[in-house]
């Protein structure tokens, strides 16, 4: 799919009204600047009528420099699926929250932690932390977030997620194990490599997509989505045609109904060649 012509004019009949794509690892590089190529193909999408939704692990401070970059005023994905909000407006149009009894049993999990897996919690565009060490304040660079010191976790309420921080990804994964067994009443996913996060039950991007697919009265079968990682599964079979990055998990690249070119050749501005008509639906396993 590498390399086809996105170059159309107004009127063009779409194959796909929506693309949805995740953020790092497919729109984003890992110096976290959006792909060119992917950009310019995004915009070209919209200017002949498509719609583009962004479907991102990340807060909506976060998600807010990519959203103004590619010129969206329409609702996000964020938070794994537990927020859906216009950047724009600043309206929230749905948001799933850990009910007490999930966060009495994940706070039981956070409280005996080891010291290399630190916690931030998720409350609206809040980002609160107990125990800040070095491989937190990274985490808050990269996604350009604020956190919270706060002395303990008395009087929290309204959290719509939970991430577990390894300082490195033997502590992630051992964190995710013991968190799956242990934690009731939540989603556990690994959205990267040293990051574990715990989201209300039956949350997830696919579920998130379901929703506001019928809130907009938009056929999942106009959809198609794009991404890199596991928890983008649930994103990729929700659509009607779910694509995965050509350097993606493997896990991902199994549910897809095509894969595309790599992050940085542009696999999103290849989604789009699709959506437009301008490249052939492919095979599964066909970049």
């Amino acid at each position: 799919m590498t390399g086809a012509d996105t170059r159309l004019g107004p009127g063009t009949a779409l194959r796909y009204r929506w693309i949805v794509t995740d953020l790092d690892g497919t729109l984003v590089d890992r110096d976290l600047a959006m792909v060119p190529r992917s950009r310019e193909a995004l915009r070209t999408f919209r200017s002949v009528g498509g719609q583009v939704v962004i479907a991102t692990g990340r807060s909506a401070a976060s998600c807010r420099r990519y959203y103004d970059e590619l010129g969206l005023t329409g609702a996000a994905i964020l938070l794994n699926g537990a927020l859906i909000a216009n950047l724009r407006t600043g309206d929230v149009l749905h948001e799933s929250r850990l009910d007490e009894t999930a966060w009495t049993s994940v706070r039981a999990l956070v409280e005996t932690l080891p010291p290399d897996v630190a916690t931030v919690v998720f409350v609206g565009e809040r980002a609160l932390a107990t125990y800040q060490p070095a491989w937190v304040d990274a985490y808050a660079a990269r996604d350009r977030i604020t956190i919270e010191r706060i002395e303990d976790w008395d009087d929290i309420d309204g959290i719509s997620k939970v991430m577990l921080l390894g300082a490195d990804t033997d502590a992630a994964h051992r964190i995710a194990a013991v968190a799956r067994r242990s934690a009731t009443g939540v989603t556990v996913v690994m959205s990267e490599a040293t990051y574990v996060e715990l989201l209300p039950a039956g949350v997830d991007k696919g579920v998130a997509l379901r929703w506001l697919a019928d809130h907009e009265q938009v056929a999942l079968t106009e959809i198609a989505a794009v991404g890199d990682n596991p928890n983008d599964v649930p994103l990729l079979r929700a659509s009607g045609f779910g694509v995965a990055v050509g350097d993606g998990h493997p896990e991902v690249r199994a549910a897809a109904s095509a894969v595309a070119g790599t992050c940085l050749e542009g696999a999103v501005a290849d989604v789009v060649a699709i959506a437009i008509g301008a490249a052939p639906t492919a095979e599964r396993g066909s970049p």
